[in-house]
């Protein structure tokens, strides 16, 4: 699904995004809800970026890459984490691009996303190359998601890639 959001773009660079893990919903521009087996999906376009909410019995699971004013945690290259029931793993890299390649690789994504089931992309006025897409993949026993932050004005292309376990394996007794 592709939207045009309805806000000023207010990410004005890329080492302006920060990462979280487990915020509260934040208000929303765009939505995109999947269910995947027993786990509900929540795709959330930000009026600063993304968030991704996993919710299941036993619990949620939410990630949050935006421009957070007065966030600490600056975007990271990589993470691991176990919470609680979750596995969880993110990966970001920042692309530079010369102004041409920036404007065909933002089509090339833009058009990828829009027609995927699971994918969601808002451009932000102004700027047809400012966009931020999620595109959701759902297996068995585990959810992955890729994002693309677009800084034209800089050439910069943020994009991340998550995957989250939604049952860590338990032993046997």
């Amino acid at each position: 699904m592709l939207t045009t959001l309805k806000t000023a773009y207010t990410d004005t660079r890329a080492c302006d995004l920060a990462w979280a893990l487990d915020r509260e919903p934040l208000p929303a521009l765009a939505v995109l809800d999947l269910q995947h087996h027993d786990i509900q999906v929540q795709l959330r376009l930000l009026g600063a970026s993304h968030q991704v909410i996993l919710e299941e019995e036993s619990g949620t699971c939410s990630e949050t890459v935006a421009c957070m004013p007065g966030s600490s945690t600056p975007l990271p290259l990589g993470v691991a984490k176990r919470l609680g029931d979750w596995e969880y793993e993110f990966a970001a890299h920042v692309e530079t691009l010369s102004r041409g390649s920036f404007a065909g690789r933002a089509q090339e994504l833009l058009a990828l996303v829009a027609e995927h089931p699971y994918g969601l992309a808002g451009t932000f006025p102004g700027s047809p190359h400012a966009f931020t897409a999620l595109l959701a993949q759902c297996q068995r026993d585990q959810v992955r998601w890729r994002t693309w932050h677009a800084y034209p004005q800089e050439g910069r292309l943020v994009a991340t890639r998550t995957r989250v376990g939604v049952r860590a394996a338990v032993a046997a007794v």
